[in-house]
């Protein structure tokens, strides 16, 4: 039986001013089941044991009591296929804000429109939004995921290889869509591909069979100890850079999974 463990060494922190990281590495080495610790959603693939620590906004979300609907919200993932809901394009984008507790029909237009806005989808579909997600393209689909996660307003994306199942025009739409985004929110992106990482990222971590043997800004080459501003921290993980409410499980929790 497969047992997820990522190893403690591992660490990664982002910039307060938002920014991109990338997380490289062959397939199998680990990237995803390190992205998934970010927000927990290894829990959903058990067994799953955890060692080490993941800091946002100084709360360690390993330990018991998180309330991982609130996490989930706050640190949002977009997954490697693009898996639209079953149901139009607008009823994708109001399906988070709705769970949030949003009944104004003009609210939720508001943020589907804000969301896909956002996503550089809102032209393409504004006159066809009740129509089904299913009709979409491939990478219309997956920028309607990230329209998805964009509307309940979180703090940090995770990206799951997104563009990888894409041709190089929707791979294209993809990369400027996150360099659009970065102004508003951090990303930590895995990719196997090196060329994106350089194009995209402004932080880099090199893993290679549960280990991260490099780090540092695209296009060094093994920096030494301490050269990128202190931003790799050995035996923790810190993402995030906005203030917000502690994730506790005092929290009300919701009625929906994360």
């Amino acid at each position: 039986m497969v047992r997820h463990t990522p190893r403690p060494e591992i660490g990664l922190a982002l910039d307060p001013e938002r920014e991109i990281a990338a997380i490289i590495g062959p397939s199998g080495c680990g990237k995803s089941t390190l992205l998934r610790c970010f927000n927990r959603m290894n829990d959903l693939y058990p067994p799953v044991r955890y060692e080490g620590s993941v800091l946002f906004e100084g709360t360690d979300i390993l330990r018991n009591g998180i309330d991982l609907v609130e996490l989930r919200r706050r640190v949002g993932m977009v997954f490697q296929r693009a898996n639209p809901f079953p149901m139009s394009i607008f009823q994708n984008v109001a399906y988070g804000p709705k769970l949030l507790g949003v009944r104004s029909r003009r609210e939720l237009e508001q943020a589907v429109e804000g969301a896909l806005r956002q996503s550089a989808l809102w032209n393409e579909v504004k006159d066809r939004l009740n129509r089904h997600a299913l009709g979409l393209s491939g990478g219309q689909q997956q920028r309607l995921c990230i329209a998805r996660a964009l509307a309940v307003k979180p703090e940090v994306l995770l990206l799951d290889e997104p563009a990888s199942a894409l041709d190089p025009t929707a791979t294209a739409k993809i990369e400027e869509l996150i360099l659009e985004i970065r102004s508003a929110i951090s990303v930590v992106i895995v990719t196997h591909n090196m060329q994106q990482a350089a194009r995209i990222s402004d932080r880099t971590a090199f893993l290679m069979e549960g280990t991260l043997v490099e780090r540092g800004r695209p296009g060094t080459s093994s920096p030494p100890p301490g050269a990128i501003d202190g931003g790799l921290h050995h035996g923790s993980i810190r993402i995030g850079s906005s203030h917000g409410p502690p994730l506790s499980s005092r929290a009300r929790r919701r009625s929906a999974t994360g």
